[in-house]
């Protein structure tokens, strides 16, 4: 259905968009969540510790993908604000020619570079064959990965979160069946698994794009509007290209982050990568509600009312730390009983290990929800590369506590590390926010005397 978000309550509208979103994201984890749960109880801890290895590259590489998607929403969604659907349309049919540019360019050159790339980051021996064998798989679908969120990023620009997650639903279907089939009945192990993640991308992208076209007139493109412009390009990938380096910048530092955790061994590796599908879930919690900032925040733009995204910030940032508090309280005492879903419950000192991470993690979500409140608030307004300058902030965070923490405690210096990177985007963003309000104030106010 599609939504108009310049009118009425903004919490209101931002709870009922945020709630298919809440779900869609519990989903997406399950592609993840169900490889890792199978392959580390199935094929063993270095294989679980292998497919946990790529995370900070797939981050780096799948995030910039993915980023340029996520700056795609922010054109459509001030274009659906300001009533213009012909433009919208120019910008959805112009936005997946240029997606089909970048993953033909990025497949082929990430897949011959995997395996050094794994070496480069001193991942363990023990470890590396199956590393590069989940990885080469999931690289080989940049392109379904990238058609999936460019479907879901139309789709939530005129509103509508209801659509990609259902398709979702049915894609971790297509994930569990296929993990359990690949992996424990045809025994293909973690390439298995990647195929299982990667079938059920192109399943998700392929109906969801079938769907939209049928269902939402206001999305079918004339073929005049299906012309391929070099100025729509350069305008996408205006706003793709900075969120899609803040995601790589961010991603840089979880590549430290990975090499310092190599570090310490397969096993430090083996407890990260289970507290870390834990903390994705929780953090993912949080970030769904700054995504649907993103859609707000643009369509208000767009329509000129700049109060309104004032006004359904601070609703969302104080809706953001109650979930945020119910996070912690299932998080701090369960934390460990969670962590069993990936590592043997007799693995006594990996469970201590993913308990001590989580637990230290947790106690930074409310600064997680400032941090998110605030970035996806200035990406909505239109100001992505503004953003990206948090990312930098972010890099600079975990790089000194990925080198300088570790070498100082092990372990918890490790745990330390992504609070720390926290810490220094949200200090940066706060300026970054009153800078962009500024903005687009003025702008308003100009448009309104002409």
């Amino acid at each position: 259905m599609v939504k108009d978000m310049t009118e009425g309550r903004p919490l209101k509208l931002i709870v009922a968009f945020y709630i298919p979103m809440l779900f869609g994201n519990i989903f997406q984890q399950f592609y993840s969540m169900v490889d890792s749960i199978i392959v580390g109880r199935f094929v063993g801890v270095n294989a679980l510790a292998g497919v946990g290895a790529t995370g900070s590259l797939s981050f780096l590489i799948i995030g910039f993908a993915n980023g340029i998607c996520s700056g795609y929403s922010i054109l459509y969604g001030q274009r659906f604000g300001a009533k213009d659907y012909n433009g919208m349309r120019r910008y959805i049919m112009n936005s997946l020619y240029l997606s089909l540019i970048i993953s033909a360019i990025l497949t082929p050159i990430t897949m011959l570079c995997c395996r050094g790339m794994l070496q480069l980051m001193d991942t363990p021996t023990e470890i590396i064959g199956e590393a590069y064998d989940y990885f080469i798989v999931i690289l080989a679908g940049i392109f379904f990965t990238m058609m999936y969120n460019v479907s879901a990023a139309i789709l939530r620009s005129i509103g509508d979160s209801r659509t990609p997650l259902i398709m979702l639903i049915i894609a971790s279907l297509v994930n569990i069946v296929l993990d359990i089939v690949l992996v424990v009945y045809v025994h293909m192990g973690v390439r298995g698994a990647a195929v299982a993640t990667i079938v059920s991308q192109a399943a998700a992208g392929g109906i969801c794009f079938l769907y939209m076209f049928r269902k939402y007139e206001i999305l079918r493109p004339s073929r005049e509007e299906m012309r391929l412009q070099l100025t729509r390009f350069r305008e996408l990938l205006g706003v793709g290209i900075p969120m899609a380096l803040q995601s790589s910048i961010t991603a840089i530092g979880s590549i430290l982050l990975q090499y310092a955790i190599n570090g310490l061994g397969a096993a430090s590796v083996a407890a990260v990568t289970a507290a870390e599908k834990i903390n994705g879930i929780c953090i993912g919690a949080i970030e769904m509600i700054g995504i649907s900032l993103v859609t707000y925040s643009s369509q208000n733009v767009g329509a000129g009312k700049i109060a309104r995204v004032h006004q359904g910030m601070k609703s969302a940032m104080l809706f953001a730390f109650g979930i945020c508090a119910a996070l912690l309280l299932i998080v701090m005492p369960f934390g460990r009983a969670l962590c069993t879903l990936f590592l043997d419950a007799g693995e006594g000192q990996l469970l201590d290990m993913a308990q001590q991470y989580l637990r230290i993690n947790a106690a930074f979500y409310p600064v997680i929800v400032l941090l998110i409140v605030y970035r996806y608030t200035v990406q909505g307004m239109g100001f992505s590369t503004l953003a990206m300058l948090a990312g930098v902030s972010e890099l600079a965070g975990r790089a000194v506590a990925s080198f300088g923490l570790t070498a100082l405690w092990g372990f918890i210096g490790v745990s330390l590390a992504s609070p720390t990177a926290w810490i220094f985007a949200t200090i940066i963003l706060l300026f970054c926010y009153r800078y962009a309000s500024r903005k687009v104030s003025e702008r308003a106010a100009i448009m309104k005397r002409s």
